[in-house]
């Protein structure tokens, strides 16, 4: 019977995705685990590969078409061979998780090695790991929803293997082409911005399109509501230049945002109904800080990675953490976990100019943080009693929250916090 190729769960809060590019055509061959389509969810392309060797017989789901996770993509199998009358671009009847599965899958009886083709719905990273490692997946607990078999599973199973200590596994070890990457072209090459001929259309690619449902959907949802505070960062420009040269020596880029994000962590700490998201149940107060980083990729739109557990981490570590996430986002190479979870946002529109702005929120969260341009200004001080013009490096901070969870004082506090972690910075 031919095989199903079913369209992976590609992040545990990631539910559907896109068929951006078919790399094979119907009645063309393909090997087992050789890259077959290019999925994107959330403007991050991954390549899925093939779970059975054979003939590509039939495309069930077309270019640029989102499905949910489970859904019956295509089939593999012998040239010639018959496929099922009645296929649709519908969820295929198995649990929950990332995975490719053939539609018949039986487990073998007896412990021989087994790979993605012989159990139902795992993903490509946990298929590669039991190949390896020749895991009998039959034999792994598995504790992911549903049951399905996680990498950790996978991992733990193979440090318990007879001698498995004492092997450094491949997973551990640097990667030139593991399986479950993110493809070259999730963005398109690197350009500068240009200007279209007069009267050009210029045709909707995936990331805009998710880019204008996200926004669109946001503006529907939240009553949004910007409030606007200044900030003084002396003390920041005055830290900044003095460790900058330590840092670099580290290898870290220690850039302003590494200082937002920190006074953001603190802000979260002493108002943590701004760490939260809406639910029908009710407001749902995060636990981790999980913070995203607007970052612009020109004419291709932007995207936010995400610095997981950003309350657990000091500022050199924020630095590296921003640097790293950025260079590999305009690189196109992050995955699409690195794009998800995030708890609270930061845009910092000042790059380019801009004094102040009212971002949009970034669905589910609460509220985002937008930064402005750093400009030395006069303002007035007060000096031994006594008020003074001073030249100082100021900058525009907004708010911009979710009515429905956010009232404006709660709001303010919250800014006002960032405001005082920035100016009093030791």
């Amino acid at each position: 019977m031919p095989t199903q190729v079913i369209m992976p769960q590609l992040g545990e809060s990631v539910v559907e995705g896109t068929v951006s590019k078919w790399l094979k055509a119907e009645g063309q061959s393909v090997n087992e685990f050789e890259p077959l389509l290019e999925v994107n969810t959330d403007k991050v392309d991954t390549e899925i590969p093939s779970p059975a060797s054979g003939v590509l017989l039939r495309i069930v789901v077309p270019e640029g078409q989102t499905v949910q996770a489970g859904t019956v993509l295509a089939m593999i199998g012998a040239a010639g061979e018959a496929v099922p009358e009645g296929l649709a671009a519908a969820p295929a009847a198995h649990r929950a998780g990332p995975a490719m599965a053939p539609a018949s899958t039986p487990v073998p009886p007896s412990p021989a090695p087994v790979t993605a083709a012989d159990v139902g719905f795992i993903s490509p990273v946990v298929a590669k790991i039991a190949a390896e490692y020749q895991v009998d997946l039959s034999q792994v607990r598995g504790t992911g929803t549903g049951g399905r078999i996680t990498k950790k599973d996978v991992l733990a199973h193979v440090r318990d293997l007879p001698a498995a200590g004492s092997i450094a596994p491949a997973w551990e070890q640097p990667a030139s082409g593991e399986l479950f990457r993110p493809t070259e072209e999730v963005f398109g090459p690197q350009t500068s911005l240009s200007t279209p001929a007069p009267g050009q259309v210029l045709p909707h690619d995936s990331v805009r399109r998710q880019i204008a449902e996200h926004m669109l959907r946001s503006r529907r949802t939240s009553p949004h509501v910007t409030t606007v505070m200044e900030a003084d960062l002396s003390r920041v420009v005055a830290h900044r230049q003095t460790h900058k040269e330590t840092f670099a020596r580290e290898g870290v880029d220690l850039t302003f945002s590494a200082y937002f994000v920190v006074a953001t962590v603190a802000a979260l700490k002493a108002v943590p109904w701004v760490n939260a998201s809406w639910s029908d149940e009710g407001i749902v107060l995060h636990r981790p800080v999980h913070i995203g980083v607007a970052v612009s990729l020109g004419e291709q739109g932007l995207i936010v990675p995400v610095i997981q557990d950003a309350d657990q981490k000091p500022l050199p570590a924020i630095a590296a953490a921003i640097k790293d996430l950025a260079t590999r986002a305009r690189a196109r190479k992050l995955k699409p976990d690195e794009v998800q979870g995030g708890t609270f946002t930061i845009t910092n529109h000042g790059v380019s100019g801009s004094l102040f702005a009212t971002p949009i929120i970034n669905q589910p969260q609460a509220a985002i943080l937008g930064v402005g341009v750093i400009q030395k200004r006069v303002v007035v001080v007060e000096t031994s009693g006594a008020d003074a013009f001073a030249i100082r490096p100021m900058v525009y901070l907004t708010l911009t929250f979710d009515h429905r969870m956010l009232d404006g004082a709660v709001a303010d506090r919250f800014l006002s916090v960032v405001v005082e972690r920035l100016e009093k910075w030791s």
